[in-house]
This record gives structure tokens, C-alpha cells and sequence, in this order.
């Protein structure tokens, strides 16, 4: 980048700096935040922007970049729903949404998103609405349209404009689930134009944002994509299909799955202009409704407790290592997220082999199948499975920051592990049982008043790589500050959602 540029400051968020080359480098930086979100108040900031690229003949062609470190933007704020007070105050900031999308396809001048990291809901429909996508190869780019997670839809041109780019099928997939694709498969599936090393990142959008606008091509499909996608019989047999799959799966209980799918059949049969109409519409009822209502409060708690800082005063000791007692599926399944998603070392004990063998087998089995569809690469695979471990004794858990007994609801069992933990495992050990019926006060009766300190009752659900919830029980024997290094360790933050006290 030339050193004299033209550079404008424009209210807090964006930065708009114009090249001598005519290239403007258009950077989001939302003051305050670790990564970026879309609010209702940018949207005059936004205009303010396009005006002033209008205005400017030396600019032509921009790059739109994120200021922070490993993050595009996030997607929208969604605090800015709970001061709608009916489904037309939703209706509207879908529509705001939508048109500012609108105005940047349709600018003059060469618009491309430089995605670095998470671009997410808003984020990635912000970079649909751009006429050239380029990301980075880097682990921590995602691209997807999560919204169906907090019972809502895409409501910025997101179901509209997805399918045309990509796959009908693949678009519709990745709305429904809410999945994120990584880097490669963006680039596969033709949601990026070109995947490339974080440090030529800019480079590369600079080259393209030189180029002249295109028209949106259309996904390269196969014969029978051809004729499910491009036929009146065969998208009324697609989305008939899709439907059927959808109730089956909801039962009913989750609206915004069906309205994605009569939002994206709507555009493709209607046009782009009714689609958008039905997609505002829709987005403003599921804002309303009390699935929604729900998975968002549940949102905003997950978020809150991830900001919580524990005991007063107090920062949490590292956790560097969990012990697992038992192999069965609940301990293969807390071996599993302790590996894959704290990336922390898991020590298996069970009294065969063949239990241990069947808890990492678990493991493997699950990330072989990522590393097979190509969601995984196999370095990582190789990486996560390196921290799991096994014995049938207690060698290698003198160690082990935590250690958790995953075995049946057997009181007797349970108890007899007490003894076994203080005379193998570190003073500093947190014990956690995993139970759901035998109560903390009973499981603890026999132990010694420093064990009590320590002990608590962690129950996970089954199964516990899906359902990402934990019941914590602590009581008033524990030490807080022990306690405190389990709860808000980031063993626990990073790896379950949501827990209950």
C-alpha cells in the first residue's frame, strides 16, 4: 500500500483509505469490541460511505476489510431485536438490512470482501451483497448463516442470494443446520472466488477489486443438479423433499427451519425482489415468536457466563490436564470434547483395555469420518488424537488438574474412588463425579474434610459432544477458589455452552 493516501475518518466503526492505485480499503473496526458486529446505528454510517466512494471519481474499485485480528464480522447484534415491540419493527431492520446490501451490489465500482476469519450471518451476507469474495486459507476463517440457531432466518438478502451463488441444495443445507463451512469448502462450493494465504490476503483483493463487476454466475451442477435446481417438476420435488426431512426433524416445534425454505422456493420462483419481501416478513414474525424469544435468551446467557470472572479477586489457575475415570460412552464422550474442543490432554483410565480401547476408537471414529468429507485436515486429527491416553491404573494422573469419574450410578463404586483419587492424584486434584441422581451430600458423606473442599458433581448430557450442557453442584464445603478454577477455566467456557448451577 502507497504511503500517500487519501485517508478519511468516518464515525468510529469505518475507515475509508483510497490508494493512489484508485483502489479504496474500506476497514471495519467496531470501537470497544473483539470482533465485529452489524448495528442498526451504522447503517447512516454506511451511507455516509457509499456517498462519499460515489462522490469520488479516482476511486475505482474497494476492498472491504475487517480491522480486527482474526475476525471479519461476527454477524449482526441481535441485542438491537429485544427493543422490537411487534413483527413490523423486525420487518424493518430486516429491510434496512437488505437495502444497504442492495446499494452496495448495486455501486458502481468493484466491491470485494477480504474475509480473514469468522463471517458469519450478517458478516457473510454482507460479503454476498460485495461482487468478489477472496478469503484467507487460515484455520480461523468460517463462512456461514447461523441464524436458525436463535429460531430466526438470514434477513439481509442472506436466503436470497446464497442459493444463487452456490448449490440450492447446499444453501438450503447450510441454512437449516446453521453449519459453518471452512475455508476450502467456501472455495469448493463457489462462495469465494479464491482462497489464499492470510499475508497476500489484501493483495489479492486489491488485484480484484481492479477488475470490472460481473454478473453472478450460477453454481456448476451435475445432471441431476441441473434438472432438481433449473426444472418446475424437479424444485417442486426438491423442496417437497426438503420439507418432509424438515418436520421430521423439528416435529414441529422450531418455525424458522419451514419459513427458510418457502423464502428461498419464493425467490427462485418469483424473483429476487418477492423473495426479499417474504424473507423480511418472515424474519420479523420469527423475531416475535417464543422459540426464538427462548434461543436467544439462551444466547445472551451463554455469553454472560463466558464473561463472568469467577470469585472476586481471584484468577483462575490453568488447567493443563483431565483425567477421565471410566471408558463407557459418557467417559469417551467427555474424553472426546476435552481433546477436540479444550484441546487439552485426556488421561483414560478403566479397568480393561478394551474400555479404553473403545473410548479413543470413539474419538478416531468421529474425526476420521471429518478428515474423510474433507471438514477436518489430518494434521489436526493427528493433534487432537495425540492427547488421548489410556491406563488401567492410576499411572499418569499424579498430574492431572482435574479428574472426572464418568462410571455407573453405582453409590459404592462412586465412593470407592474417593480413596483411590487422594492417594494417586495431586493435592491441588479437583475430583468431579458425573451423576444425575445420587446427591453431592450423600456421594461426599465418607471423604476427608480436604477432599469435600474439592469435590464436585459435574453432570454432562448424553450425548455429551451434542448436547454441550453441564450441571455443576458445588456445595458449602467447597472451596470456592478451587471451584473457581473448574468454572471459569476456559475446560469449561470454551467447551460447553451453557452450565447450570
Amino acid at each position: 500500500m502507497t504511503t500517500d493516501n487519501k485517508t478519511t475518518e468516518l464515525q468510529s466503526a469505518f475507515t475509508l483509505d483510497v490508494r493512489e492505485d484508485g483502489v479504496a480499503i474500506l476497514t471495519m473496526d467496531v470501537p470497544g469490541e473483539t470482533m465485529n458486529t452489524l448495528k442498526v446505528e451504522f447503517a447512516e454510517q454506511i451511507d455516509t460511505v457509499l456517498q462519499k466512494i460515489n462522490a469520488d471519481s479516482s476511486i475505482k474499485g474497494v476492498v472491504v476489510i475487517s480491522g480486527k485480528a482474526d475476525s471479519f464480522v461476527a454477524g449482526a447484534d441481535i441485542s438491537m431485536l429485544a427493543a422490537c415491540e411487534s413483527a413490523e419493527d423486525a420487518t424493518t431492520i430486516a429491510k434496512g438490512g437488505q437495502d444497504m446490501f442492495q446499494r452496495i451490489e448495486d455501486m458502481p465500482v468493484t466491491f470485494v470482501a477480504a474475509i480473514h476469519g469468522p463471517a458469519l450471518g450478517g458478516g457473510l451476507e454482507l460479503a454476498l451483497a460485495c461482487h468478489y469474495r477472496v478469503c484467507s486459507d487460515d484455520t480461523k476463517t468460517q463462512l456461514g448463516l447461523p441464524e436458525v440457531q436463535l429460531g430466526l432466518l438470514p434477513g439481509s438478502g442472506g436466503t436470497q442470494r446464497l442459493p444463487k451463488l452456490i448449490s440450492v441444495q447446499q444453501a438450503m443445507k447450510m441454512m437449516l443446520t446453521g453449519a459453518s463451512v471452512r475455508a476450502k469448502q467456501a472455495k469448493k462450493y463457489g462462495i469465494v472466488d479464491e482462497m489464499v494465504p492470510q499475508s497476500i490476503l489484501l493483495d489479492v483483493a486489491i488485484e480484484m477489486a481492479k477488475q470490472p463487476k460481473r454478473k453472478r454466475k450460477g453454481p456448476k451442477l451435475d445432471v441431476m443438479g441441473k434438472f432438481l435446481e433449473n426444472t418446475a417438476v424437479g424444485r417442486n420435488l426438491m423442496f417437497k423433499q426438503a420439507r418432509k426431512q424438515t418436520a421430521a426433524k423439528t416435529q414441529g416445534n422450531y418455525p424458522s427451519p419451514e419459513l427458510i425454505i418457502d423464502c428461498i422456493e419464493t425467490g427462485l420462483s418469483k424473483g429476487f425482489k418477492k423473495g426479499l419481501e417474504v424473507e423480511a416478513k418472515h424474519f420479523g414474525n420469527l423475531v416475535m415468536s417464543a422459540e426464538s424469544a427462548a434461543l436467544r435468551s439462551l444466547f445472551f446467557a451463554t455469553t454472560d457466563m463466558k464473561k463472568e470472572s469467577g470469585v472476586e479477586g481471584v484468577q483462575p489457575a490453568p488447567i493443563k490436564k483431565v483425567g477421565v475415570l471410566g471408558g463407557g460412552l459418557m467417559g469417551g464422550g467427555i474424553a472426546f470434547v476435552t481433546a477436540t474442543k479444550a484441546g487439552l490432554p485426556a488421561r483414560i483410565k478403566d479397568i480393561r483395555s478394551e474400555g479404553i480401547a473403545n473410548a479413543i476408537k470413539y474419538s478416531f471414529d468421529i474425526l476420521n469420518k471429518k478428515v474423510k468429507r474433507r471438514f477436518l485436515q489430518k494434521s489436526v486429527m493427528q493433534k487432537q488424537m495425540s492427547l488421548l491416553t489410556g491406563s488401567v491404573d492410576y499411572s499418569g494422573f499424579s498430574d492431572a488438574d482435574v479428574v472426572i469419574e464418568a462410571v455407573f450410578e453405582d453409590l459404592t463404586l462412586k465412593q470407592n474412588m474417593v480413596a483411590d483419587v487422594e492417594n494417586n492424584c495431586a493435592e491441588h486434584t479437583i475430583f468431579a463425579s458425573n451423576t444425575s441422581s445420587i446427591p453431592l451430600k450423600i456421594l461426599s458423606e465418607d471423604m476427608s474434610e480436604d477432599m469435600k473442599k474439592v469435590f464436585c458433581i459435574t453432570h454432562f448430557f448424553n450425548p455429551v459432544r451434542y448436547m454441550r450442557l453441564l450441571e455443576l453442584v458445588i456445595g458449602p464445603q467447597n472451596d470456592k477458589e478451587k471451584i473457581n478454577d473448574l468454572v471459569k477455566n476456559k475446560y469449561i467456557i470454551h467447551t460447553y455452552q451453557q452450565v447450570f448451577y
